[in-house]
């Protein structure tokens, strides 16, 4: 089994909402900063939103900035991804990514974490 998977991807309409999980799996999400990064066939890979190990700090790409929301549970070894106003340029596969400890959760590092799991396909028609 790999340690993170995401789920909650879907279709939806312009204005519409999704929630994405991720749960880790065989270690301890409090160990780990986390991040959601997406991509879009033929664009680069793009780091979404990061999270701290105790969910205080929190960072986002300006392009989603007011609409998404990264949360964690840490009881549940869970991190979340509340979209909201989804827009038609939000379509990706959308992918959960972890760090070790020492971590950044700003959403430039996101990329480049060193864990990622399988994606989740967002699809947002006009």
């Amino acid at each position: 089994q790999e340690p993170l998977v995401a789920s909650g991807g879907g279709s939806v309409q312009a204005g519409g909402s999704l929630r994405l999980s991720c749960v880790l799996s065989g270690y301890d999400v409090k160990d780990y900063c986390m991040g959601w990064l997406r991509q879009a066939p033929g664009e680069e890979r793009e780091g979404v939103a990061g999270i701290g190990t105790r969910g205080s700090s929190t960072s986002y790409a300006d392009s989603v900035k007011g609409r998404f929301t990264i949360s964690r549970d840490n009881a549940q070894n869970t991190i979340y991804l509340q979209m909201n106003n989804l827009k038609p340029e939000d379509t990706a596969m959308y992918y959960c990514a972890a760090a070790l400890i020492p971590c950044s959760p700003a959403v430039a590092a996101v990329s480049n974490f060193k864990y990622r799991g399988q994606g989740t396909q967002v699809t947002v028609s006009s």
